[in-house]
């Protein structure tokens, strides 16, 4: 199982880079990038990942514009971990840390991209995310997160529109590690209990010259799996800021489980307390086609044959009993303190959640 990659000083155990460091099937190495005009008008997801114990690589495309929610999504065997393709799919480091490619070929979905991601602070490591439950490790993963903005051509239904700098702006991360992927496996005593956690909370806010990435991670009585509030300068000589313990208040819209709006609060930061405003622009449940969700035919890992491409087109109005789980937002960010940036709100309720009033897996209040 010799590869590119092993033509470069970088193994970390006695195998060939092909072999991960532990045999753990949930084993996983992923991309995830997002797209927006810094506006309502469309939002994309993009992601790529390699589950190596489970020999799958796949990739998918998102596309929210009105009403319509369409992937394009593409599964393979996974072979060299260097060859970053699935299908129409391909991804190129260009500068580590700092400028990728994303292609996605012309298909009959009427979905194409060639675009480049530009960072727009340097990258930053995330803290470790660990969770056991009864003896066994569920999450176990890094990540990094960035700010940037992109350059290049996005093809919609045959229509061109050039993607600039000056307001097509995103998020990206890389994570790898371990978290629960593939087909589902039987949940024994875990069968009762949340898979996950009961709310994540994650939103990198891009400002003029500096960027925010906020995390919250709570189970059902608001005790933290994990959180961290960091202000990153897009000058690298400047060192990163951290800012407290954050707190949230979440607008949830009545009778859903969706947040209409929000204010992330810093009452610990340096310099004093200050709150941001968060309206939502457009949303995009990325657990809907994507692999990220419950869908029974297609989640991350999950063996497709050795090479499958495929389109999903959904209405989020005419198809809203399907639209649940994790939602990403394009979202306008106003400080207290005067900014005003744009970037990604992402939040899941998953269970109960005592703050916000819900008391089963999937109630509503």
């Amino acid at each position: 199982m010799l590869s590119a990659a092993d033509d470069y000083p970088i193994h970390q155990i006695a195998e060939p880079v092909r072999y991960a460091g532990t045999s753990d099937r949930n084993f996983y190495d992923r991309y995830y990038f997002n797209l927006h005009a810094s506006s309502g008008e469309l939002f994309m997801v993009m992601g790529m990942g390699q589950y190596p114990n489970l020999a799958v690589q796949d990739a998918f495309c998102l596309l929210r514009r009105g009403t319509e929610h369409r992937v394009v999504r593409a599964s393979r065997e996974l072979g060299d971990r260097m060859d970053t393709t699935v299908g129409p799919f391909r991804i190129e480091v260009l500068e580590p840390l700092h400028r990728l490619r994303f292609v996605l070929e012309p298909n009959e979905w009427g979905l194409a991209a060639d675009l480049i991601w530009e960072g727009a602070i340097p990258a930053f490591e995330e803290p470790r995310h660990h969770i056991r439950l009864h003896g066994r490790v569920l999450f176990d993963t890094m990540r990094l997160a960035q700010t940037g903005r992109w350059s290049g051509i996005l093809h919609v239904d045959g229509e061109d529109i050039p993607v600039t700098p000056d307001r097509w702006k995103g998020t990206r991360d890389r994570s790898w590690g371990v978290r629960p992927v593939g087909e589902p496996e039987p949940a024994g005593i875990r069968a009762d209990q949340p898979l996950f956690f009961n709310l994540w909370n994650y939103a990198p806010m891009q400002f003029d010259d500096h960027s925010i990435l906020y995390i919250v991670q709570e189970w059902a009585d608001g005790q933290r799996v994990m959180d961290e509030a960091v202000r990153v300068w897009a000058d690298p000589a400047r060192e990163p800021e951290w800012l407290g313990r954050p707190e949230h208040e979440l607008s949830i819209r009545p009778g859903t489980r969706e947040v209409d709006s929000a204010v992330i609060s810093f009452p610990q930061a340096p310099g004093g307390a200050f709150d941001v405003r968060v309206t939502h622009l457009l949303e995009a449940h990325i657990g809907i086609g994507t692999g990220y969700g419950f869908d029974a035919d297609w989640r991350h890992g999950m063996w497709q044959g050795p090479l499958v491409v495929q389109g999903v087109s959904l209405d989020v109005e005419a198809d809203r009993d399907r639209f649940f789980g994790i939602v990403d937002c394009v979202a306008r960010f106003e400080s207290s303190t005067g900014e005003v940036g744009y970037g990604l709100h992402e939040y899941l309720f998953l269970g109960p959640h005592e703050k916000y009033g819900f008391t089963s897996f999937m109630d509503v209040p």
